[in-house]
Formats: structure tokens, sequence, C-alpha cells
């Protein structure tokens, strides 16, 4: 009874995990396109002063950019949102894919495979050139330098 309640709520965990609440008012949590796409209409538009408009094409500006920039970005992301979240579900899964079976495997393998070579360079490197550079401590061990300050 108790392998199968545990298996049960494995069962619910690994749902929640695809089935999350989502928050529809703060949609951007980790505020990854705050600097990006925070237009306005004062960003794009702006009359110094001494240019003015008439107050009513002003008023009826300002709403018309608003209006439109909000129900076209609607439109775009009711017509291509969904193919497009698809299309980045494939390439973000495909990124995965690679590095899981592909990149890290490589790697594993060229560090295991570079073990070996590192192995016989240090054999090689104690062999030949210990002796040599021993021998050169050995020749230039006994240089003293002096200096001296003459008046």
């Amino acid at each position: 009874m108790a392998e199968e309640r545990t298996e049960l709520e494995e069962r619910i965990i690994i749902k929640d995990q695809h089935t999350k609440e989502i928050d529809l008012v703060d949609r951007d949590p980790k505020r990854i396109n705050e600097d990006v796409v925070k237009v306005d209409f004062e960003d794009v538009i702006a009359e110094p002063v001494g240019t003015y408009s008439f107050d009513g094409v002003w008023k009826t500006s300002y709403t018309t950019f608003t209006v439109s920039k909000y129900w076209c970005y609607r439109l775009l992301s009711a017509i291509l949102g969904i193919p497009l979240a698809v299309l980045w579900g494939f390439l973000f899964a495909l990124i995965s894919f690679c590095h899981i079976w592909a990149v890290v495997p490589c790697i594993k393998s060229y560090l295991i495979e570079i073990q070996c070579v590192s192995r016989i360079y240090s054999l090689c490197i104690h062999t030949f050139c210990d002796p040599l550079f021993e021998a050169l401590s050995k020749i230039c061990g006994n240089i003293r330098v002096a200096l001296r300050k003459e008046i």
C-alpha cells in the first residue's frame, strides 16, 4: 500500500512539472524583456516646445499609437505565437539533445583519451628533460653574483 502511494505521488509530481500554474498577471517574472520592448508613445513621438499640433490631434495620435500597438501585438501573437512556441520548443529540445547525447560524451571521451597522452607526455618530460635541467642546475649552481658600488 505504501509503495502504491509513493508511486502515485511521483506521478503527480512529474505531471505537475509540465502542467504547473502560470502567472497571468506577471508574465515576465525574470525581467528578460524589460529594456527591449518597453516602448511607449513618449519614447517614439515627441513635440518640442514651440512646435505643438492641435490638442485633439495629439490625443488621437496617442490613442491610435497605443491601441494599434496593443492590438497588433495581440493579433501577431495569436497568429504566430503557437507556431513560434513549437519552433522554439523544438530548437531548445534539439540543443538539449545535442548537448546531452553528443557534446558531453565527446568531452568525456576526450578527457579520458587525453589522460593517456598526458601520462606519456609526463613520462617523456621526466625521462629526457629532468636530467638535462638537473645537470644545468649543477653547472649554474655555483655561480655567484656580487654587486659593488664604486665611488
